[in-house]
């Protein structure tokens, strides 16, 4: 059955390869009319060809100034007249030729993740190592492997994403907020392997404060959807470190240090209350 797709491309000086993109973009409606093509310029500086992009795509939504990735996205899902979502990067790392593959995986889950598992993927070398670490602990956390976490190719419904748009940061951890939400929710989330290309132009990823972002974006989606998975293990370690306190100040030291040891275990006290008060909650409000 043929499924109304709206194509969501956030965009943010992206002069130079926009319009080569959305060529290829656009000539999927020759086989697939029911497709939407929505580009949102997320604040543009560098003479976005606004009536050129205009001829090309369905709804062109602009933002008077740069509000981030995250609330790109946004915008255009609040505008999408399609049942089913669909968002690629303008950057040509991601190729649209995917699109229907993705799309037509749908039918068997909630979400499509185009994972960058390919035959080619081409990720800056300074981005693996907090990938790697981003990705681990997410897994520990979602307590499942996630291939990848932060793909900005993916699939899912416009009625299954409007639940989580109050949670939808305004930055690039967008997407591995969605990836969390949806299997916190116990959600069906498919991984298909796609290549990843190298970018054209100037990347607009931070590498430091992004990847701080999505680690506090991770730790964030966890407790709002299960808190005791973060809260148990921080009380562990924290009377931990207060028996080894305890254990060391009394074996190598003049005196205990018991108001540190006292700290550290009212502490873990608190944050395992904090931890069943906020899941009961949850439990409540599901």
């Amino acid at each position: 059955m043929n499924k109304t797709v709206s194509i969501i491309i956030p965009v943010y000086n992206e002069s130079e390869n926009i319009e080569r993109f959305l060529g290829q973009v656009t000539a999927l409606k020759g086989e697939h009319p029911d497709y939407e093509v929505i580009v949102v310029d997320d604040g543009s500086t560098d003479g976005l060809p606004h009536d050129r992009i205009r001829s090309q795509v369905d709804q062109l939504l602009v933002h008077t100034s740069n509000m981030g990735y995250g609330a790109a996205i946004k915008t255009g899902i609040r505008h999408a007249r399609g049942e089913v979502i669909v968002i690629i990067d303008a950057d040509g790392t991601y190729s649209p030729e995917e699109i229907p593959r993705l799309v037509t995986a749908l039918d068997e889950c909630d979400m499509v993740v185009g994972a960058r598992t390919g035959s080619v993927v081409h990720i800056p070398l300074i981005r693996q190592p907090a990938k790697y670490v981003l990705t681990k602990i997410a897994n520990y956390l979602a307590e499942q492997k996630i291939p990848d976490l932060n793909s900005g190719l993916r699939a899912f419904r416009k009625k299954d994403v409007e639940k989580f748009l109050h949670l939808l940061p305004r930055g690039f951890s967008l997407t591995a907020t969605l990836t969390l939400a949806y299997l916190s929710s116990d959600m069906m989330v498919k991984y298909l392997p796609i290549n990843y290309f190298s970018r054209k132009g100037r990347s607009k990823i931070r590498p430091l404060s992004d990847t701080r972002n999505i680690l506090l974006t991770i730790i964030r989606t966890i407790i709002y959807f299960n808190p005791l998975k973060f809260c148990i293990p921080l009380s562990l370690f924290l009377a931990l470190l207060g028996l080894v306190v305890l254990i060391i100040s009394a074996l190598f030291m003049e005196r205990i240090m018991d108001g540190t040891v006292s700290v550290l275990v009212l502490t873990a006290v608190q944050v395992l209350v904090i931890g069943l008060v906020a899941d009961l909650i949850v439990r409540r409000s599901s």
